[in-house]
């Protein structure tokens, strides 16, 4: 099933990526939503939205149950400071309400840097952009699609 409903949907869809959008309404955790969907809990991406200056914001892909080190993704990013913009910042900066996140159809293509454990995960599962429903792909069409940097976040 395709979604051209939200920008994150129209953008998968635009760059002929295939995906199914999968409700998520009402789950609590991580685990609940990587159950939920059948997947694996580090086959559920978290969209971490960063921030490195005024108006400079970046996308962090970090597998569920995973923890960014912050230390490592700062010296990776070249960067002595970074931090994370509250909600209202974060909704400016993508279009988008926490919880549903995704670089997919983001007010602005800020970059993209993924966790070295997510190319060659197969299916995995992001915000859609819309709170209740998340969207599995493929993680290789996933990462290519976002032009993502591949670093260990974790």
């Amino acid at each position: 099933m395709t979604d051209d409903l939200t920008p994150a949907g129209r953008a998968l869809v635009a760059a002929g990526i295939d995906h199914d959008v999968r409700d998520v309404t009402g789950v609590t955790s991580v685990e609940e939503a990587a159950e939920r969907q059948g997947i694996a809990t580090d086959h559920l991406i978290r969209t971490i939205v960063l921030r490195r200056g005024e108006d400079d914001y970046l996308f962090a892909l970090v597998p569920g149950g995973r923890n960014i080190a912050w230390p490592k993704l700062r010296a990776h990013l070249g960067v002595s400071r970074i931090s994370l913009p509250d909600a209202d910042e974060a909704r400016v900066a993508t279009g988008y309400e926490r919880g549903a996140i995704t670089p997919f159809g983001s007010r602005v293509a800020w970059p993209v840097v993924a966790d070295a454990t997510v190319p060659g995960m197969g299916t995995v599962a992001m915000g859609s952009g819309r709170r209740g429903t998340s969207i599995q792909l493929d993680a290789d069409a996933m990462l290519d699609a976002l032009d993502a940097d591949i670093a260990d976040l974790t």
